[in-house]
């Protein structure tokens, strides 16, 4: 999809002003909206929206959007575009849903650009955001009918089978559908659970699939999210770990996700801290029954070995398998955590890292931890074409300039 002429011309000359003030937009935006649909609440994370991540997602997302569509050089959007369609479905987004969002984005860039908004500076930013939802509206509706899920109504009954506490804050919940068959996932995907709060507010939240593709019942792991600096503690999270109990019934999308365990048999690099080894336990566990001889080298960093999830069920995968080996490092502790290898104290450090040759590479974790992951495998020769990765929230890699090569 193409812009027109006439708004291609335009938004190169307002790209800048428009990208300088684009977090301003989104912040303006989001209030408003939710003053006249308030029923958008219930879809909307508001522990995102509370730290500003959301509208910085957003901002991020548009412009990178429009920076696409009039420099033929700049990267290509698919890939952030499906990721993003993932999130939606998840969450139940419907495509009626897009008309009410672009008016309350235009009225914000009015708002925030005053008089430089002419009506054909207007017109123009308006065929950006429709050429954007559509591309959006359309992707969403195939993973919809490929999910087998009816739009109006994606939320399906789970019930809580097991649960098994994993740490102090970390617990698995292990969910079978109300009715029929477990459908079925690729490694690495997601669910959504949407709550009812205490307050009469219903919250979404999206929790990796720790479990590989493989019988009747999908596992979460959840890690109780506390307040740090006067934040307060994650209602989701807290709500499930204090109230979900074999016998609980919850709301849960159709797994979602594009990072999923890709199907050849190339050396593989899973690189986790914390609660980021939810993926790589689904991925361990799929690659040891289905590929055992594939290569596999697994870097994890955690504070102690007491807080190292899934460590047993991860040792005994790695020990199966004909070439995988596991690094861990730990904050508290290294010299005495009964490790694969010897543990390695403090934060991880793969400057010299065992890596095999033209790896793919599969991350998980903060943020920063993951910038720096990826400079030291890019220093280390790997691919940076080959480096994916799988953000908890909104997707705000773009936002820092020293992810980029």
């Amino acid at each position: 999809m193409k812009l027109s002429p006439a708004s291609e011309a335009i938004v190169k000359a307002t790209a800048g002003v428009v990208a300088a003030n684009a977090e301003t937009i989104t912040e303006t935006f989001y209030p408003d909206m939710f003053a006249a649909h308030p029923e958008l609440m219930r879809v909307f994370n508001k522990a995102n929206q509370a730290v500003g991540e959301q509208p910085k997602a957003l901002a991020a997302s548009v412009v990178a959007y429009a920076v696409n569509l009039i420099d033929p050089d700049a990267p290509d959007f698919t890939p952030v575009m499906q990721r993003i369609a993932h999130k939606h479905v998840s969450l139940g987004i419907r495509a009626q849903e897009y008309t009410i969002v672009g008016h309350h984005l235009m009225k914000a860039v009015g708002q925030v650009l005053g008089d430089a908004v002419t009506p054909e500076v207007a017109a123009a930013w308006d065929e950006v955001y429709w050429l954007f939802g559509c591309a959006l509206i359309a992707e969403e509706a195939k993973l919809y009918a490929l999910g087998g899920t009816d739009p109006e109504n994606p939320w399906r009954k789970y019930r809580v089978v097991e649960r098994l506490e994993e740490s102090d804050d970390i617990f698995s919940l292990v969910l079978a559908p109300v009715e029929g068959a477990t459908p079925d996932h690729k490694t690495g995907q997601y669910v959504a659970i949407a709550v009812d709060l205490p307050d009469g507010s219903r919250q979404p939240r999206q929790y990796t699939i720790s479990s590989s593709p493989s019988g009747s019942a999908l596992r979460v792991t959840i890690k109780r999210v506390r307040g740090i600096d006067g934040a307060p503690d994650g209602q989701v999270s807290n709500w499930l770990g204090d109230h979900a109990q074999p016998g609980t019934v919850l709301d849960v999308s159709q797994p979602s996700g594009d990072l999923v365990l890709d199907e050849s048999d190339a050396p593989l690099v899973l690189v986790s801290a914390g609660i980021g080894i939810t993926p790589v336990a689904a991925i361990l566990e799929d690659l040891s029954r289905r590929q055992p001889n594939r290569t596999v080298r697994l870097f994890h960093a955690d504070h102690r070995h007491d807080t190292h999830t899934f460590y047993p069920s991860l040792r005994r995968q790695v020990l199966s398998m004909a070439d995988a080996r596991a690094q861990n490092w730990y904050e508290e502790d290294a010299d005495t955590a009964p490790t694969l290898h010897p543990a390695r104290a403090g934060f991880m450090d793969l400057a010299d890292a065992d890596l095999p040759a033209d790896p793919i590479v599969f991350m998980c974790g903060p943020l920063p931890f993951m910038y720096a992951a990826r400079k030291a495998l890019i220093a280390q020769g790997v691919d940076p074409e080959k480096i994916r990765y799988e953000v908890f929230g909104p997707d705000l890699w773009a936002q820092n300039p020293d992810s980029a090569d």
